[in-house]
């Protein structure tokens, strides 16, 4: 398989779903690094979640016809647009990206090369290499490359970073994002949810470097643990998986000893 120059307005092979909330000056570097793929057959389906810092409107690829705006003036969240891009999308395949997160050039083209080779595959994730605010590179992010060794040790979470996933178009219908979404854990859910049934893999190469703010407020990081151990739980208990659900809870106490517990009573009283 080569990479293919061409572009078909009518049927692109991947739809890249680009949610967006005020995406500040990291929107138009995101952007670019789609419109830099050098695989060219991609619609790109912007999908501003109400967005008030005008950056959408400034970027310089609107006349990109493979770029769409879409827009309603609402602000629904992250798992409400997705859907909405999944109902929208034309492409056989479905990307995931984030507005402040940079994909390599050959991003797209690995992965639907690896895809187009592995039928059995649903899911495709990537390497990831942590990145700050100021674009400075860090760490590679933690890595589990087969199904079986991402769903391990499913109380713990799946290593599958949210913005580098492309998958079937046919699994996201299948497998919509849960609505309301547990806060910031949409993607957990989902492959909490899907694991069972589905066959997960990634890519043994760094693909995507994964922004992270200089500044996580400690309120939004026990939130998360709180809603990763409730879904958790409501998951591993329905299925009658009790040893999970212990197991679960067992690691939400690690990442809180590991936070520290300041405003941690004040959280689980929300």
């Amino acid at each position: 398989m080569t990479a293919e120059i061409k572009v078909d307005l009518l049927q692109p092979l991947i739809t890249v779903a680009l949610p967006v909330f005020n995406g500040g000056d990291f929107l138009e570097h995101a952007v670019r690094s789609i419109v830099n793929q050098t695989w060219k057959n991609w619609e790109l389906l912007i999908i501003d979640d109400g967005s008030t810092d005008g950056s959408i409107d400034r970027l310089p690829f609107l006349s990109d016809v493979r770029i769409s705006v879409v827009r309603d003036g609402q602000n629904k969240g992250l798992a409400a647009r997705l859907n909405q891009a999944v109902l929208l999308a034309n492409g056989k395949y479905f990307a995931r990206m984030d507005h402040d997160d940079i994909c390599y050039p050959e991003r797209f083209f690995l992965q639907l090369e690896y895809l187009e080779q592995h039928q059995e595959v649903d899911l495709l994730s990537t390497k990831c290499i942590e990145m700050c605010e100021d674009g400075a590179l860090k760490k590679p992010w933690p890595f589990a490359k087969t199904h079986a060794v991402i769903c391990r040790r499913p109380w713990l979470g799946f290593y599958m970073p949210h913005p580098s996933w492309m998958g079937r178009i046919e699994w996201f219908r299948k497998n919509r994002y849960k609505e309301p979404a547990p806060y910031c854990c949409e993607d957990q859910e989902l492959l909490l949810r899907a694991y069972a049934e589905s066959n997960y893999d990634a890519l043994d190469c760094v693909l995507l470097a994964y922004r992270v703010r200089d500044h996580n407020p400690m309120s939004k990081l026990f939130r998360t643990c709180v809603a990763m151990l409730k879904m958790q739980m409501i998951y591993f208990i329905g299925k009658r998986q009790f040893t999970f659900a212990l197991l679960s809870g067992l690691a939400f106490f690690g990442r809180v000893f590991k936070y520290g517990s300041k405003n941690f009573y004040a959280i689980i009283a929300k």
